[in-house]
């Protein structure tokens, strides 16, 4: 390999030559200093020989003047893998190259230069041989067969007479560099990419959207802006934003709003474009920055809310008219209300006198004989049922209005049933039905309003009588059901008949209110409103109703509750505290007669109570037309009790509770309300105001007994009673 290099020799001596002759007359020790430099040049030489050869950092190959490789340094054995021995007076650099690449060389340079060239060797030192500075990329091949790319440059090398006599390729290894190439190329290409897909979000968005610089200069656009503004990107860049608005000021404000808070939302402004066409906009805009946090501008979206805008200007007027709607349908409402109070009032009065004077000829003395027995009955039966059909639509209606108040508390089923079979037990013997009540398993509580409860059974065990089939049965089974969210449990009470039952059809119509599924017709009295009221009863307590039936075979009407813990009932204290309790009857009651005091409008109410009141000659009645009277005749007479009227001319009952209330003489005396307002509000309202009871007409004669006794017995007990009064015999 030394003798390889040493073409390089001349060179060198030709340097040292070069030094000789630029001093001919010089000394014997000028001679021996150029001597010196001469031996230190060759030194030198030798030295920087042996680092090329024994460089690991490139590869050096040295070849002959055909190309056969003379010299392989270390550098070129670590990259390539060949030892020198194995390629030297063997092969030549385009043997070790990418015989493709090596072959495209050729071509290029032939075209370049205008001659044609040899694929091979010659390829690879063909500007060499020229005198030309050749440096190149080609891949290299390693023993292994495994590739890398590297940079070659090639060296004529030449002999003292110029001619040249080998060539020197001097290689380093490309792959890093072109690794770090392949990643910047890639990088580049994401950098591109990421470019396009930001830039076709934007123009994909449906707002207009820019930025500006700090002093609100436009920097960017998207097609939205130039077509909100109607000029293009190229004129929008670089001009105020503010320019383009019907109120700059405004839309300057809204700059440097966002430069203050960061941040604007829905900051309305109006657009002006080129053709003069205005466009409201809503403006959200932040600020945006730079890597190093530096503030770089503003970036803003405008959303075209025209539309929007004339919406809202409809809506308000629809939000007036529908607010003048409420008003109206309020007043409707009420309306409804008041008209349901008032025919409350005036059917109930008529039904006092009718159902009152019934009962009177019922128990009179002498008995009324067997056809004026079954008149009687006619009467009392026409108008109990009379006053349910007056119930039942006033319920329906106070439902649909959304006033009905319910009183939930927990309940035992097992008591409301007994309640219930007493009740209807009558009803089922004069049809001929037999009624079977199943006691529910142990404790048995569910959580509703008890008289709301009583309603819906009722009239499903009415309708199991009036509906079933003669000599049928009417069973009752109380049993667990899972609620609709499995957690809970409620009870379900079913009540099934015997009678002709229901096809699919009529089920679906069951529920409709004044739908009597074609029994209009028919001799079972009805109204088709009471299982809409049951429906609805339960939605409101939180339960549900439902049927099951198959025709010819009968019907099974079902109601469910959630079930409740059994309370726990302070007996003491529910007896002192229960207002409707009976009262407890003195061993010996004190003879006398006491007075009661009657304020009534109405003849015909007045004409009742008086014959009620005839039969007790423990009683003295005393009677007042209107509240004025009222209130003299108390102060006079200081009654036991007064019976009052709500509807009074004049001053009504409630200001005569008032004036009674206030007076120290009078502020003890019970008074019980007798009034045909019998809404729910009406009954708690005249509770509220201080009534001893609240009766509602037309009057149940026990159950009007039995309030005078309570009050008569309070009265005694307040210390300022005449003789008590002795539980009536009827």
């Amino acid at each position: 390999m030394l003798d390889a290099v040493l073409p390089l020799a001349p060179a060198v001596q030709d340097f040292a030559d070069a030094e000789d002759d630029g001093d001919a007359g010089v000394s014997i020790g000028s001679a021996l200093s150029a001597e010196q430099r001469r031996q230190a040049a060759l030194l030198k030489t030798g030295a920087l020989q042996n680092a090329i050869l024994n460089s690991a950092n490139f590869s050096s190959i040295a070849t002959d003047e055909k190309g056969v490789i003379q010299l392989f340094n270390v550098g070129a054995e670590r990259m390539l893998g060949f030892a020198a021995a194995d390629v030297m007076n063997k092969i030549t650099p385009a043997d070790i190259s990418d015989p493709l690449e090596v072959i495209a060389r050729a071509q290029a340079l032939s075209v370049e230069l205008g001659t044609t060239i040899t694929p091979g060797f010659e390829a690879l030192v063909f500007k060499a041989s020229r005198g030309i500075e050749d440096i190149y990329e080609l891949t290299y091949i390693r023993k292994d067969g495994s590739r890398f790319p590297a940079v070659v440059s090639v060296t004529a090398l030449r002999d003292a007479a110029g001619a040249i006599i080998g060539y020197l390729l001097i290689g380093t290894d490309n792959t890093a560099r072109k690794q770090i190439e392949e990643e910047r190329k890639k990088l580049d290409q994401r950098l591109r990419d990421q470019h396009f897909y930001t830039r076709s979000l934007i123009e994909a968005n449906i707002d207009a959207i820019m930025t500006t610089d700090p002093a609100g200069i436009i920097s960017d656009v998207n097609k939205q802006m130039e077509a909100l503004t109607g000029c293009t990107r190229d004129e929008l860049i670089g001009a105020p934003f503010k320019n383009y608005f019907t109120d700059p000021l405004r839309a300057e404000a809204g700059i440097k709003r966002v430069l203050a808070e960061n941040k604007v939302t829905n900051y309305e402004l109006t657009a002006l474009a080129r053709d003069g066409k205005q466009t409201v906009v809503s403006y959200n805009a932040t600020t945006f920055y730079d890597r190093d946090r530096n503030l770089q501008g503003v970036f803003a979206a405008a959303r075209d809310i025209t539309e929007r805008k004339a919406l809202d200007l409809v809506l308000q007027d629809v939000n007036v008219a529908l607010g003048s709607a409420k008003v109206v349908a309020e007043k409707a409402n009420q309306a409804k209300s008041d008209f349901l109070s008032s025919m409350s009032h005036e059917l109930r009065s008529p039904l006092n006198a009718i159902l009152g004077f019934a009962q009177l000829m019922e128990t009179g003395e002498p008995l009324p004989v067997p056809s004026q027995q079954a008149s009687i009955d006619q009467i009392l039966q026409a108008g109990w049922y009379l006053l349910e059909l007056i119930n039942e639509i006033l319920d329906l209606a106070l439902i649909e209005s959304g006033k009905l108040s319910l009183s939930p508390e927990p309940m035992s089923l097992a008591e409301v049933l007994l309640d219930c079979q007493a009740m209807m037990e009558a009803q089922a013997q004069r049809a001929g039905i037999r009624m079977n009540f199943t006691a529910p398993e142990g404790p048995a509580f569910i959580t509703a309003d008890r008289t709301r409860v009583k309603q819906v059974l009722i009239n499903l065990l009415s309708n199991a009588i009036k509906y079933n089939r003669s000599g049928g049965e009417v069973r009752v089974i109380c049993t667990a059901a899972a609620g609709n969210s499995g957690a809970e449990t409620r009870l379900r009470l079913s009540v099934e008949d015997d009678g002709e039952g229901l096809s699919t059809a009529a089920i679906e119509q069951l529920f409709q209110p004044f739908n009597r599924l074609g029994q209009e017709g028919g001799a079972t009295e009805g109204t088709g409103i009471g299982l809409v009221v049951s429906k609805r009863l339960m939605e409101l307590m939180g339960g549900e109703i439902g049927v099951r039936s198959q025709p010819g075979i009968g019907s099974v009407f079902w109601i469910e509750l959630q079930q409740a813990l059994a309370p726990q009932w302070d007996a003491d204290a529910t007896l002192a505290e229960d207002p409707v309790s009976p009262p407890v009857k003195p061993e010996q009651a004190p003879a006398g007669v006491a007075t009661l005091l009657y304020v009534e409008d109405n003849p015909a109410n007045m004409l009742l109570i008086e014959k009620l009141l005839a039969r007790r000659a423990d009683l003295r009645l005393l009677k007042a037309r209107d509240g004025r009277q009222g209130l003299e005749l108390a102060l006079m007479a200081l009654p036991d009790v007064i019976l009052m009227d709500i509807n009074l001319p004049g001053i009504n009952g409630f200001q005569v509770l008032q004036v009674l209330r206030g007076n120290p003489l009078t502020s003890a005396i019970p008074v019980i309300a007798l009034s045909a307002n019998a809404m729910p509000r009406d009954i708690a309202k005249g509770l509220e105001a201080g009534f001893f009871r609240y009766l509602t007409k037309p009057i149940r004669v026990d159950e009007f007994f039995a309030t005078l006794a309570l009050a008569l017995q309070e009265r005694q007990l307040s210390g300022a009673a005449r003789p008590a009064f002795e539980k009536e015999s009827t």
